[in-house]
């Protein structure tokens, strides 16, 4: 009888239980004990993980949301309906993630990643998970570089920097998206990735969107991450995070990528329907009480990342829909602690044609004056106050009849840079003709012109100064901020201009 060696039966059971696992593989499987409204409540899955994946019949998705103690709820990622009370669903150990990388440029994507514009599969292979921590303050730093939105109003008075969050509110229909749309054209020569996340929209707002910036010639470095408002609450929920990760992969390749939410009202809504079908308790304006969490670590992953980790940046440009102008709501308040400054949008200053309606007294930038390019920041200074003297003078002026000679000269300063500040849509300016334009109107080279003149003059003024005096622009360019000798020069060329300016007008009108 051959022996049997008791070391070697050991190495046999060492190499037997080593690759049990390769060979068997088991599944955690629970079962939907009740269905409704895209949440599905599961029985069996004792150890799921908060925002795990799960996998349902049909191929369908699902989120773990709520783990309670007899009892799991989840959100289905997909059309519901297909699935059944009693069905199976099994864990994947995985949390749920999106593709990101240079492929999703110039594509239309859903919540999930996966495109609807028909134009095929996105031809990446690199995905990020949708939640993920926001950077320390080690790997941060301070905001620097300006984001430009050719805006004169805003880059002058109210500039934001790449890696800040300035939040874009008002009402609805007063030009919050507009700006967002002018932002993304004028950043076709910046360097900078757009990601615009419309959560809760009409599709035929979302399709209206993509137009605009295919005929502008935007969508070569733009993104669009689309949750429209025929697409369940779970959909909207996950768009701005996952429109994040896929700004993240930019700003963590030392890049510079801009993601705007439009809007946040619509995705804490979606929120709340959730939170109250899992029957979490409500709280104020029935939110569940952790909807300053849900904004709060979706904001913070916007940074400035440090040159030890490649400098690169992700800014936010969240939106938020007041009702009435109510900013004390309880959205509004979260998102404004929340966020580096806001730009209030008027209902009021919309409707009299001031557009874009950006109300200079509630609104203001925490960071980016110190981003601000310094030849616009020394215009944009003087502007901000001759504005708010302009409106507070204004109010009591309607009752005054009888004014001295310098309330009537702020008045009629005030009136005039209102009017200069006014901007077409979609045309965006450069910094250097908005300091050029803002320069003509702080000094008082409009005060004697009609109101009705001054989009002519501004709109002569850039071709005169494109043409005629390439070479002052171009020192301007260089040295970026005014010194004497280019504020001698300004004077002098604007003095140049006007008088052209005036005798044409003059010449018109004898005509």
């Amino acid at each position: 009888m051959a022996q049997i060696k008791a070391d070697e039966i050991t190495q046999l059971l060492r190499e037997q239980i080593a690759n049990y696992d390769s060979k068997v593989q088991v599944d955690e499987v629970g079962t939907i004990t009740s269905l409704g409204d895209g949440i599905a409540r599961l029985h069996g899955l004792d150890k799921v993980m908060a925002g795990e994946l799960l996998s349902f019949p049909h191929g369908i998705a699902g989120l773990a949301l709520s783990l309670e103690e007899d009892q799991v709820g989840a959100v289905v990622l997909g059309d519901y309906t297909e699935i059944r009370e009693g069905d199976e669903v099994k864990r994947t150990g995985r949390i749920l993630s999106v593709p990101v990388g240079e492929g999703m440029i110039g594509r239309v994507v859903n919540a999930l990643g996966a495109p609807i514009d028909d134009k095929g599969p996105i031809a990446t292979s690199a995905t990020l998970p949708v939640e993920r921590l926001a950077p320390g303050i080690i790997d941060r730093q301070p905001v620097r570089e300006p984001m430009a939105t050719g805006l004169k109003a805003i880059d002058a008075m109210i500039p934001i920097g790449r890696g800040q969050r300035e939040l874009i509110i008002g009402d609805r229909q007063t030009g919050k998206t507009a700006v967002l749309l002018d932002t993304i054209i004028n950043n076709a020569k910046n360097d900078l990735i757009c990601i615009y996340c419309a959560i809760g929209q009409k599709r035929s707002s979302i399709a209206q969107v993509v137009q605009t910036l295919t005929e502008a010639g935007a969508m070569g470095h733009t993104i669009i991450v689309a949750a429209s408002a025929s697409e369940p609450a779970p959909m909207l929920y996950l768009a701005p995070y996952a429109a994040t990760a896929i700004g993240e992969y930019f700003r963590d390749s030392g890049r510079h990528a801009l993601v705007m939410y439009d809007d946040l009202s619509k995705h804490a809504m979606a929120y709340r329907e959730i939170s109250l079908l899992l029957r979490r308790p409500p709280g104020r304006e029935a939110y569940p009480g952790d909807v300053f969490y849900l904004h709060s670590r979706l904001l913070e992953r916007s940074s400035k990342m440090s040159d030890k980790k490649g400098g690169g940046s992700l800014t936010a440009l969240p939106v938020i829909e007041t009702q009435a102008g109510d900013v004390s709501a309880y959205i509004p308040t979260n998102v404004i602690s929340i966020t580096d400054g806001q730009i209030f949008l008027e209902t009021d200053l919309f409707n009299s044609g001031v557009r874009p309606a950006v109300n200079v007294g509630l609104s203001v930038s925490r960071v980016g004056f110190s981003a601000a390019i310094k030849a616009v920041k020394q215009v944009g200074s003087t502007l901000k106050l001759d504005l708010a003297q302009y409106r507070e003078l204004a109010a009591f002026a309607q009752f005054g009849s009888d004014l001295d000679p310098l309330t009537q000269k702020q008045l009629n300063r005030g009136q005039r840079l209102t009017e200069l500040l006014k901007q077409q849509q979609f045309r965006p300016l450069s910094w250097q003709q908005q300091a050029v334009v803002l320069f003509a109107g702080t000094q008082g080279y409009l005060d004697d012109l009609q109101i009705s003149q001054i989009r002519a003059f501004e709109d002569g003024l850039h071709t005169y100064f494109e043409n005629a005096q390439a070479d002052l622009m171009a020192d301007l360019t260089k040295k970026k901020s005014l010194d004497d000798d280019l504020r001698n020069r300004l004077h002098a060329a604007l003095k140049e201009y006007k008088a052209g300016f005036v005798a044409e007008a003059a010449a018109a009108v004898t005509a």
